[in-house]
């Protein structure tokens, strides 16, 4: 949503069964809509590696912007501190750092192409994209990257490429293998831990 007070209102409305810890609007502003030590519901039925229950195992941060427009300066900035912040209280790697289309792909598309994942992962605040090429079956290569989900192999690719190739098309090819591949490197490195 562009309008911050709206999307306060909605995720802080029990009846809309959604909510976040932290709303960052485009002047910067941030918002704590929930203790960080309490479950907010921002991932949905969302799944990333062996972990069912992202809700359960996540802090939450929505960003207003509609998913079309840039997002603003201001507001990276502060999602810059915010990131920062959570990262050394609860000791989270960079590759735990993840979008609501990495978790829920096929049903949920933010922040979507216009986020700069690139600067954040310049900062060691999120993954950075692999190099290289491989080859292999996707589907495994999906699934030991994190892209653990029930959703489709197609929705899973969009998700991946959403992230780290926003301008690819086509049928999976060796470059999205290679990133693939690193990603499940980065990930037996810093192993996600297992809950039911």
């Amino acid at each position: 949503m562009r309008c911050p007070e709206r999307a306060i209102a909605r995720l802080s409305d029990p009846e809309a069964e959604v909510s976040a810890h932290y709303l960052i609007d485009r002047q910067g502003r941030v918002v704590r809509l929930v203790p960080e030590s309490e479950r907010a519901w921002h991932a949905g039925a969302g799944a990333w590696g062996p972990v069912r229950d992202v809700n359960s195992h996540s802090i939450g941060v929505e960003l207003c912007n509609d998913g079309q427009m840039p997002f603003a300066h201001a507001q990276m900035n502060a999602l810059q501190l915010v990131l920062r912040g959570i990262k050394a209280r609860w000791s989270i790697p960079a590759a735990r750092v993840i979008g609501h289309s990495d978790c829920a792909p096929g049903r949920k598309v933010d922040p979507g192409p216009r986020f700069d994942w690139t600067r954040f992962a310049r900062l060691g605040l999120a993954a950075p994209t692999p190099g290289g090429e491989a080859e292999g079956d996707l589907q495994n290569a999906l699934a030991r990257a994190g892209y653990t989900s029930n959703a489709s192999i197609e929705a899973k690719l969009a998700a991946l490429r959403l992230r780290h190739r926003p301008h690819a098309s086509g049928p999976a090819d060796s470059r999205d293998l290679g990133i693939l591949k690193g990603l499940a490197g980065q990930a037996a490195i810093d192993p996600v831990p297992a809950n039911g």
